[in-house]
């Protein structure tokens, strides 16, 4: 089974959803600024995806360039500020449970698919 973590509003998320529909496989929907992804949860993408807790911020939203731009967190700080802040999560992410990879772009999903 794969699951996302979506973000309805977000171009890239709808069009990586699409592909995980198409593909027939088991899926489960996160909508992550519904369903906050908890710290423990945070940390096991971080270690699925193979990233620093940095990489996967959205520096682009305004509450990174108010709040944090400029800043030197620890990893479990930032992760803080991802449980505290969702929108600052990248999206969309996509795991099968033992890896992870974010839908940028979209077709980059396929190497979870069966």
């Amino acid at each position: 089974m794969l699951t996302i973590f979506h973000n309805p509003r977000c171009r890239k998320s709808r069009e990586t959803l699409q592909i995980l529909e198409e593909s027939g496989e088991m899926l489960e929907v996160i909508e992550y600024l519904k369903e906050v992804p908890s710290k423990e949860e945070l940390e096991k993408l971080i270690e699925m995806l193979g990233i620093k807790p940095e990489q996967l911020l959205r520096k682009g939203e305004a509450i990174y360039k108010e709040q944090f731009k400029g800043k030197t967190l620890t990893d479990d700080e930032w992760i803080k500020a991802m449980v505290e802040n969702p929108k600052l999560i990248e999206r969309p992410i996509v795991t099968d449970g033992e890896k992870a990879v974010i839908g940028r772009p979209p077709e980059s999903v396929k190497t979870l698919l069966a």
